[in-house]
């Protein structure tokens, strides 16, 4: 692949063009449009910026950090100003993670063509490639000989070596040092040329831990046979069942000498090939693609969900976009949420209500989800609406759900779905579920006066948000209107067009029903809103009600209600009747939702509601931290489809698991980590270009109470290159199938340690054996090649079952 790129660098028109460089206009906001000088290295692997095409350029972005280009009609922001540019002549440059996209405008229709068509042909090139192919690529070594030659001479003095490597992060003797530049230096013009920099940068990228380990277990130091491989995979690697054929895979994979795969051996090249690739990583490859079985109920899997998906920013005055749903649906989230409001012109608007966010118009979220919905994940879409709009809107946005939606959305039962059971994610593959409050309807009971029926609410165990009376007369708002409209007034009885299904009543021809529905006093007086009934008829299995109590909900509620709760009430629940939640969750859904203290718009740590089986514990997505990083790194198992098969003892209805106080039955397990090194960890700050990091290793467990615990190394000073640690950690887990795995690399400080980059994945991803951890930044994009090297060791736990077998003994007479 690498040399393919090389070959398109050389006679593709596109990306010859772009190597030439184009003025182009960026565009940050409505006001802030500049003309830029930007153009593609000869690398093929950055692109650089400067303000005219004289001036000394700076590095703009990396093709690896790009996930896709769009064209100016996709643009939220060009599009706003279509009057003043050309669509056509515009793009959009989409990078990964939350890093905000980059909005380009040409001076034709021409240039724009060029830039969107090259970019792409050199993201998808760099997709294709592995691992290997990339860390070997000469663009990222390329990048630093570009920074290091400073005169952009094309050449790198010793000096200028010098002080690259304090860029590089790496404090060096002078003298070795030296040795490397010279032994690099194979012009003798005492500078380094391209080429001889990729070898001076191979020489001080030397792996002497990986060669100590080839070294340990080869025979003979030199290769390693494929005996010996096969050993080392099956003892260390923990490959028990497979090593002999995978042994033969690995060496035709990686070996880079025609003659050692022939021979059927693996060279210390080959072997470090094998360690730094996919089958070397930590994360178990065979829990990427969809593994688990996709056909039991929706409540039976954790669900990736989004609070407040349209911000970009905080919820206090924050911009709403589009864009937080496109994020949102890249990264496999599969329930988003609207808070839909009254706007101008008879169009809803989405915004944070009683905020200075910005707005968007409702119909464009609906098209923007109806573009998105599906692209990463064709498993059903939760649309978790928050309706404050009145009767007319509310039908204006029933209109838009339909008629955007088509077909994506699920307007009726499914065919021969059993009533006591929820649908699957395989049934409901490619369907557009909307979650929100639906009308029910109590035939033949009279209205009372306001204070009878509002006292009546508040002592009834009836869902009174779910069941309110169908009334065509307005709301009265005095005693006397009460009382002169007594006589007149009488509920509607369920209109004969209406379904009953499961204890829903889903209006099939919503112009039947004579007039707006009023809602019972209680939620009438706490929102005002009227239910319009083409709307309710859009909520089918995902029917919002509150929620009173476990026992309320057992003995009122059908499997398919679901209750929102906020993350104080759903802890104070966990600890107060951990067991019932854990049952109560078994069998129907449940959404747990940010406080609305946060008003920066952070998160909690989602674990602890993840131990009570809550399925849709809905994240800021916006906002980055170790909370996202754990979210993030559950949700990349399982073809990061976005749903997750919880453990059995959590889709019991019987279950007898408590999270607060987890059953001795479990099978505690050992693991072991030893931290070996590090590679090529970035600065903590780049505009300190003499300050190298202190590295320094933190593992965290997340799981039950007992099992959330965390151990840290030592800090290596002054190496953020190569810095080794060696040390091993020993962590007892009693409820293995819960916990969370976590490496953060920190920059020691005595005030406070910096993050440098982490990586998280589930205990039940985990590869055993010699591994490589590759490194993610605050924002969960890659900081390739930035990664440690650890090895991993799980088994049972000896000692308990020595101390069951002591009580065992004890009992006895």
């Amino acid at each position: 692949m690498a040399s393919q790129l090389q070959d398109r660098l050389t006679n593709d028109e596109d990306l010859l063009l772009m190597q030439e460089g184009t003025m182009m206009r960026k565009v940050r906001t409505k006001t802030w449009k500049k003309l830029r000088y930007y153009r593609l290295q000869n690398d093929g692997m950055t692109v650089w910026h400067a303000r005219q095409a004289e001036d000394i350029a700076k590095p703009t972005f990396s093709i690896l950090d790009v996930e896709t280009i769009r064209k100016g009609h996709d643009s939220e922001l060009l599009r706003h100003l279509e009057e003043e540019f050309p669509l056509e002549q515009g793009f959009t440059i989409v990078f990964q993670g939350r890093r905000p996209n980059l909005d380009l405008v040409a001076n034709s229709v021409e240039e724009a063509q060029v830039w969107m068509r090259g970019l792409q042909l050199l993201v998808d090139l760099v997709t294709s490639m592995d691992h290997q192919e990339q860390l070997d690529q000469a663009g990222w070594v390329r990048e630093w000989f570009q920074r290091g030659d400073v005169n952009q001479d094309g050449r790198i003095s010793f000096e200028e070596t010098q002080r690259l490597l304090l860029l590089m992060n790496v404090e060096m003797d002078e003298d070795y040092a030296l040795s490397l530049f010279q032994a690099a230096d194979v012009s003798q013009t005492n500078s380094l040329g391209g080429e001889e920099f990729v070898q001076f940068y191979k020489a001080l990228t030397k792996r002497t831990d990986v060669e100590e380990l080839f070294e340990h277990f080869s025979s003979d130091g030199q290769k390693l046979t494929l005996l010996e491989f096969v050993d080392f995979l099956r003892e260390n690697q923990k490959e028990k069942d497979h090593a002999p054929d995978l042994a033969l895979e690995f060496i035709d994979r990686y070996e880079p000498s025609e003659n050692g795969r022939l021979l059927r051996v693996l060279s210390k090249d080959g072997f470090l090939s094998y360690l730094c690739s996919k089958d070397g990583n930590i994360f178990n490859q065979a829990c990427l693609p969809i593994y688990q079985d996709m056909t039991q109920p929706l409540s039976h899997y954790y669900i990736n969900s989004s609070h407040n998906t349209y911000l970009l920013q905080n919820q206090l005055c924050g911009q709403s976009s589009v864009e937080g749903y496109i994020r949102a649906l890249k990264r496999g989230c599969r329930c988003v949420e609207v808070d839909v409001w009254d706007g101008p012109d008879g169009e809803p608007i989405v915004y944070h209500g009683y905020t200075l966010t910005s707005r968007i118009l409702f119909k464009d979220v609906v098209a923007t989800l109806a573009q998105y919905a599906f692209q990463s994940s064709d498993y059903p879409l939760i649309l978790s609406l928050e309706n404050h709009c009145t009767w007319e809107q509310q039908h204006t946005l029933a209109q838009h759900l339909t008629e955007i939606l088509g077909e994506q959305l699920l307007s009726t039962t499914l065919d021969g779905l059993q009533e006591d059971r929820l649908p699957s994610p395989e049934e409901l593959r490619g369907k557009i579920l909307v979650k929100g409050k639906k009308l029910t309807a109590l035939d033949d009971i009279e209205v009372e006066e306001e204070e009878e029926v509002l006292e009546r609410d508040q002592e009834s165990d009836l869902d009174i948000d779910s069941f309110p009376y169908l009334d065509t007369q307005p709301q009265p708002e005095s005693r006397e209107q009460v009382s002169e409209n007594k006589s007149k007034k009488k509920v509607v009885p369920c209109p004969t067009s209406c379904l009953l299904i499961c204890g829903h009543v889903l209006a099939q021809d919503p112009s039947s029903i004579p007039g707006p529905i009023v809602l019972s006093n209680q939620v009438r007086q706490n929102s005002r809103t009227i239910l319009c009934p083409d709307l309710s008829a859009l909520v089918v299995y995902l029917r919002a009600v509150p929620f009173f109590s476990f026992t309320h909900s057992k003995e009122n509620y059908h499997i398919y209600d679901i209750s929102s709760f906020s993350e104080t009430k759903a802890k104070n629940l966990i600890k107060e009747a951990g067991n019932e939640f854990v049952q109560h969750n078994a069998r129907q859904l449940c959404r747990v939702y940010p406080s609305a203290m946060r008003t920066d718009s952070s998160n909690f740590k989602p674990q602890g509601l993840w131990n009570a089986g809550c399925q849709m514990v809905a994240m800021n997505m916006q906002t980055a931290g170790s909370a996202m990083d754990i979210y993030d790194g559950f949700f990349r198992q399982n073809g990061g489809s976005g749903y997750v098969l919880k453990p059995k003892f959590l889709r019991d209805i019987q279950s007898s698991f408590n999270p607060e106080r987890p059953i001795s039955h479990f099978k505690s397990q050992v693991l072991l980590v030893q931290v070996i090194s590090g590679q090529r960890l970035p600065k903590v700050d780049n505009t300190k270009e003499t300050t190298i990091v202190d590295p320094l290793v933190k593992v965290e467990l997340f799981g039950v109470p007992e099992d959330t615990t965390q151990q840290e190394t030592d800090y290596v000073e002054n190496n953020g290159f190569n810095p080794h640690w060696g040390q091993t950690f020993c962590f007892r887990v009693q409820v293995p199938e819960l916990v969370m795995l976590r490496f953060v690399v920190k920059d020691y400080s005595w005030k406070s340690n910096k993050f440098i980059g982490q990586y998280t994945l589930p205990w039940t991803c985990v590869k055993e054996g010699y591994r490589h951890v590759s490194l993610l930044s605050k924002d969960g994009t890659s900081l390739h090649p930035a990664s440690i090297f650890v090895y991993l060791c799980m088994h049972e736990d000896l000692e308990e079952e020595e101390e069951e077998g002591e009580e065992e003994e004890e009992e006895e007479p």
